[in-house]
């Protein structure tokens, strides 16, 4: 008997990256998690926008659910703060130099007010996601949809705290007026330049924890260089200090915002109280921090919830 031999057909070579790139394209398919275009995330997050509210508010409310008096100490504590701030800065350190004394309470309550609001939006930001992992992990959605709500949250807080604003003020002597409407565009530039930041630490915070632990001591600094307690200008009348240095404790985004408002608001705090152009640095800042912010943010989108 002659002996058949049978070749083995060769055995099937597996298909190369680009051959299943081109099959994944050819079926729409794309990588699970992979970062959207900018254009694109943008319209992510609008389309996520009544989740982005609500989200806000239910925080809000859940913030103070488990204390006695409630909401009620979203105006508590901010004005407590501005108690022993006028205590100690106000009467034992005589930090009210160069502001009349009709004026300075008010002064010093829209500082703390609008500081605190920026304070807020930071520390929250910082949490935002190594805070909501449960939530990132488990659904699909643009994660700055979560420091955009926190900021947002800190926004609708600060109004509450506005009504509490008016009443002093006008205890005060200053009575509403045309200028008030410029505390609108005021806290607009002030919520993009706080959701800027709020997006930059939510990333910085997502890879170290550790920071939230650290910026308190950052913020309490900034703080006290930004003239929450006294006026910028007034302090340095006396001093013999570097013009640059004036000029960037003046110009730094937490004592514009709040020199703003205080304008707006308050009769006896003049335009001699601002640094020049104030406006227009105002919205710099906001215009930096915000395009900045968002996109440092987005490009790590698809590194959120991992590891």
């Amino acid at each position: 008997m002659s002996q058949v031999l049978h070749t083995p057909p060769p055995a099937p070579t597996a298909p190369g990256e680009d051959d299943l790139a081109a099959l994944a394209a050819r079926h729409g398919l794309t990588v699970s998690g992979a970062r959207p275009s900018l254009t694109e995330y943008v319209r992510q997050l609008w389309g996520r926008r009544h989740f982005i509210l609500a989200f806000s508010q239910a925080k809000l409310t859940a913030q103070y659910s488990q204390a006695k008096l409630g909401q009620l100490w979203q105006v508590a504590t901010p004005l407590l703060n501005a108690a022993v701030y006028f205590f100690i800065f106000g009467l034992l350190l005589g930090a009210r130099r160069g502001i009349p004394h009709d004026v300075y309470v008010p002064f010093l309550v829209t500082g703390v007010f609008v500081f605190t609001f920026t304070q807020s939006s930071v520390l929250a930001g910082v949490r935002a996601i190594s805070g909501n992992l449960g939530l990132v992990r488990a659904l699909h959605f643009p994660r700055a949809s979560l420091p955009i709500s926190f900021a947002l949250q800190q926004l609708q807080q600060l109004l509450f705290s506005m009504l509490v604003l008016v009443v002093v003020v006008m205890a005060f002597g200053s009575f509403p007026a045309l200028s008030w409407l410029l505390v609108v565009p005021a806290l607009l530039l002030q919520f993009v330049f706080n959701t800027g930041l709020a997006l930059i630490f939510a990333r910085m915070g997502a890879k170290t924890p550790d920071l939230a632990q650290l910026m308190p001591f950052v913020l309490r600094t900034w703080m006290y260089a930004s003239g929450v307690m006294f006026s910028i200008p007034a302090m340095l009348a006396d001093k013999d200090v570097p013009a640059w240095l004036a000029d960037v404790l003046q110009w730094n985004p937490a004592a514009v915002y709040m020199d703003l408002v205080r304008f707006a608001m308050i009769d006896g705090y003049g335009s001699s109280y601002l640094p020049p152009h104030v406006w227009a640095v105002a919205l710099g800042w906001a215009l930096l921090a915000g395009a900045a912010g968002f996109v440092y943010f987005w490009k790590a989108e698809e590194r959120y919830g991992r590891g």
